[in-house]
C-alpha cells in the first residue's frame, strides 16, 4: 500500500483518518515519510524496522536507528522560491579571490585565469553540490543537533548494529566513525555480502545497516559530513552516556573536475591551465554545439548523415538530422538499448547541459571522496545475498534521461516536467531493463515505488537489489525490474526540491 495523493490514493483531509493495511513481504530498514508539497521537510517522516520473524541472520548485541535529516528554520515554500530565483542562493563556497592568489603562486596568474574562464564560459559552478546548504541547513541524528550529541551505548566487545536512514529533503552525506571499520550488511533493507570500510556515503531515501565492534571503554564519533561540506550531523558511540569524543575537521572543499562534468580526458589538457580561448563553450552547458573544438571542424550540424559508420562517441552533436540509415542504433552512447532515447537531447529551456561522454563505472565514490586514504564503499562492493529475485531476462529495454536547467531550477526526465509527461507503462508480469543517463551536474536518487530495482553491473551482472539507485553526474545506471505491483506508482528523483520541480513520473502498471 503507498501513499501519494493524486497518484495511489486522494490523501489524507484535514481532520480525517486513514489506516495502512499491507502485507508484510521483508524485514529491514525502511522508513516513511509525507508526500505532500513539503511536509517531509518539516519533520513528517520516521524510521519503519522490519524484524525477520525468525530473528536476524546477523545477530547484534545492540542495534539502534541513525536517521540523518537536515532542518531549517526557513518556510520550504521560500527555500524553493529562493532556489527558482538563483540556484547558487545558498552556496557560500563559490570561488574567492584568496583562491584566486592561491591558484597564481600553484599555476601562475595565466593559469588561474584560464582556470575561471573555462569555467565562467561554460556558466558552470566548481563547488555546485548541493542545492541547500549549512547556511539554512541543521542536520540532524534522530532530531538532535550536533551539539545536542545523542549517543548509542555499548560496552566494549559488543557488536552493535547501526541502521542509517538518510531521511533529509536534499543532502547526501560521507558517514564514517573514525577508530572503527564498519561492516555493512544490508542496503535499502535487504541483505548483502558483508563488506568492510571505512566510510560511505549515503543518498537521500537510501538506508544502509552496518555491524561495529566496540574495542574498549572509549567514545567514538559518528561523524556525518555533508557532501558539500557545509556542515555535518554527529552522533556518539559510547560505553556511558556523556561521553564524547573528537569531532574530526571536515574534509577539503576542492572543486569539481572536467570529467565530472561528463568532458572526461579534458582534465589532462594542459594540465586545464591552458586549455585555449575555449570559445565555443560558451553556449554549451555540456559541449552542446562542439564548435571550436580544434580538429572536430565545425560539426553544428551533421544534415542528413545517411552513412554513419560507427559514430561513436557522436551522440551528443546538436543536430544529427534525420540519421536515416542508423537501424535500431543499438550501442548508442554505450548502452546497449535501442531507440532514439539513448541520444542526447537538444539544449533548450529545460536541457542545459549534455555532456560528452558517460560513464558505466559504479566503482568511482564520487568527488571529494576519491583519494582520500579510506575505503570507501561504493554500489560495485555490494551483492544482494541470494541473487535476483527473477531470474528471467528482460524482453524489454527503455532508458530515460535524467535532465535540467540548474539556472532556472528546472527538473525532468527526457527534458519533460512532470506536468508535460505521459506516464510510464510496464505490462504487468513482464521484466524489463531500465536505464538511466544523468546528464546533469548533480547527484540524483532515483527512487521507485511498489516494486524494487535490481542494480547490474556495466557488463550486465547482478549486483544489488536497491528501491533508491543514486545516479552521479554523467553516469549511467542499468537495473531490471519485474513489474509485479499492478496501479499506479510514483518514480522520482528524491531530492525534495528536484521532485518538486519536476523530476517525477508516474509509473502505471497494467
Amino acid at each position: 500500500m503507498d501513499g501519494v495523493p493524486g497518484i495511489s490514493f486522494p490523501g489524507i483531509e484535514p481532520g480525517e483518518t486513514f489506516t495502512y493495511r499491507f502485507l508484510v513481504r521483508q524485514a529491514g530498514t525502511y522508513w516513511y515519510h509525507s508526500h505532500s508539497r513539503f511536509q517531509e521537510q518539516t519533520g513528517l517522516y520516521g524510521p519503519l524496522v522490519i524484524e525477520p520473524a525468525n530473528g536476524e541472520s546477523v545477530p547484534t548485541d545492540r542495534d539502534y536507528v541513525v536517521m540523518l535529516s537536515d532542518w531549517t528554520d526557513e518556510n520550504p515554500e521560500r527555500v524553493m522560491q529562493n532556489l527558482k530565483v538563483s540556484s547558487d542562493y545558498y552556496n557560500y563556497q563559490m570561488p574567492t579571490a584568496p583562491q584566486f592568489f592561491s591558484d597564481i603562486k600553484r599555476i601562475g596568474l595565466k593559469g588561474a585565469l584560464k582556470k575561471r574562464q573555462m569555467w565562467n564560459e561554460m556558466r558552470m559552478n566548481p563547488t555546485d553540490f548541493n542545492d541547500v546548504s549549512g547556511a539554512t541547513y541543521t542536520y540532524l541524528v534522530n532530531g538532535v543537533a550536533p551539539a545536542g550529541n545523542w549517543t548509542a551505548i555499548a560496552r566494549p566487545r559488543e557488536k552493535v548494529r547501526l541502521r542509517f536512514i538518510n531521511g533529509s529533503s536534499t543532502t547526501l552525506f560521507d558517514v564514517r566513525i573514525p577508530g572503527l571499520k564498519m561492516t555493512v550488511i544490508s542496503t535499502d533493507g535487504q541483505e548483502v555480502e558483508p563488506v568492510e570500510v571505512d566510510e560511505f556515503r549515503i543518498s537521500v531515501a537510501e538506508t544502509y545497516d552496518v555491524v561495529v565492534e566496540m574495542p574498549d571503554d572509549k567514545a567514538y564519533t559518528i561523524f556525518c559530513q555533508s557532501m558539500d561540506r557545509s556542515g555535518y550531523a554527529r552522533a556518539t558511540l559510547a560505553s556511558y552516556p556523556g561521553m564524547q569524543a573528537q569531532i574530526p575537521p571536515m574534509d577539503q572543499k576542492t572543486w569539481l573536475t572536467m570529467d565530472d562534468m561528463g568532458m572526461g580526458g579534458m582534465d589532462g589538457m594542459k594540465g586545464m591551465s591552458d586549455m585555449g580561448d575555449m570559445k565555443g563553450m560558451h553556449d554549451m552547458k555540456g559541449m552542446s554545439d562542439m564548435k571550436d573544438m580544434g580538429d572536430m571542424g565545425d560539426m553544428k550540424s551533421m544534415g542528413d548523415m545517411k552513412d554513419t559508420g560507427d559514430m561513436k562517441g557522436m551522440a551528443d552533436m546538436k543536430d544529427m538530422g534525420d540519421m536515416k540509415d542508423m537501424g535500431d542504433m543499438k550501442g548508442i552512447n554505450g548502452g546497449g538499448t535501442t531507440g532514439m532515447s539513448e541520444m542526447a537531447l537538444k539544449t533548450g529551456p529545460e536541457v542545459d547541459m549534455r555532456p560528452m561522454t558517460v560513464s558505466s563505472s559504479l566503482s568511482d565514490p564520487g568527488p571529494r571522496l576519491r583519494g582520500n586514504g579510506r575505503k570507501v564503499l561504493t554500489y560495485s562492493d555490494l551483492r544482494t545475498i541470494g541473487g535476483p529475485l527473477d531470474n528471467r531476462p528482460p524482453t524489454r529495454e527503455m532508458t530515460l534521461r535524467l535532465t535540467g536547467n540548474m539556472d532556472r531550477f528546472i527538473w525532468g526526465f527526457d527534458g519533460k516536467k512532470f506536468s508535460e509527461a505521459e506516464p510510464i507503462v510496464f505490462n504487468y508480469g513482464e521484466r524489463l531493463r531500465v536505464t538511466l543517463i544523468n546528464d546533469t551536474m548533480m547527484n540524483h536518487p532515483i527512487h521507485l515505488h511498489g516494486m524494487f530495482m535490481e542494480l547490474e553491473d556495466e557488463h550486465g551482472q547482478f549486483l544489488v537489489r536497491k528501491h533508491t539507485i543514486n545516479v552521479q553526474p554523467t553516469k549511467r545506471v542499468s537495473y531490471l525490474v519485474t513489474a509485479d505491483a499492478p496501479g499506479q506508482w510514483a518514480f522520482h528523483c528524491h531530492l525534495l526540491y528536484h521532485m518538486e520541480a519536476g523530476m517525477f513520473r508516474k509509473v502505471v502498471v497494467a
